[in-house]
C-alpha cells in the first residue's frame, strides 16, 4: 500500500480531525508508516505529519485489505489503514511539500463552498 503525507499546519496537532501519520524516514521524501492516530503523536520534539487520506493498492494487497475484518483499532480511532497495519501490511508514504486544503468536516467542507463562490 501507498499514501501521501504532508507536513502538519501550525494547530493541526491537536486536532482531531486532521488524522496524523507517525513513521519511519526510508529515504528524503518517503517514510514507512508505523500508525496513524486522532491524537497528537509522536510525543516530543520534530515534525508532526498531515495523513492526506489517498492510498495505491497492488491487486494483490488490495484483495487482501478488502478481505479483512475491521480491527479494534480501526474500531477505536475510526481509521481504516490502521486494519492493514494490524495485519502486517507494509504502508509507505510519499511525503509532498505542499498540499490545498483538506476536507474532512462540515465546516471544512462549507469554506471550501465560499472559496468556490469566489473564484
Amino acid at each position: 500500500m501507498a499514501t501521501l503525507a504532508t507536513l502538519a499546519l501550525p494547530g493541526e496537532e491537536d486536532d482531531p480531525d486532521v488524522v496524523k501519520m507517525v513513521g519511519g524516514q526510508i529515504s528524503p521524501n518517503r517514510l514507512r508508516a508505523l500508525y496513524f492516530t486522532r491524537a497528537r503523536a509522536p510525543f516530543g520534539e520534530g515534525p508532526y505529519y498531515h495523513h492526506l487520506g489517498v492510498y495505491a493498492f497492488r491487486r494483490a494487497a488490495f484483495d487482501r485489505f478488502v478481505s479483512l475484518p475491521v480491527s479494534p483499532l480501526e474500531k477505536r480511532e475510526r481509521l481504516e489503514q490502521l486494519r492493514a497495519l494490524e495485519d502486517g501490511m507494509r504502508i509507505d508514504a510519499a511525503l509532498l511539500d505542499k498540499a490545498g486544503p483538506s476536507v474532512d468536516t462540515e465546516r471544512d467542507l462549507d469554506a471550501a463552498r465560499r472559496v468556490a463562490r469566489v473564484l
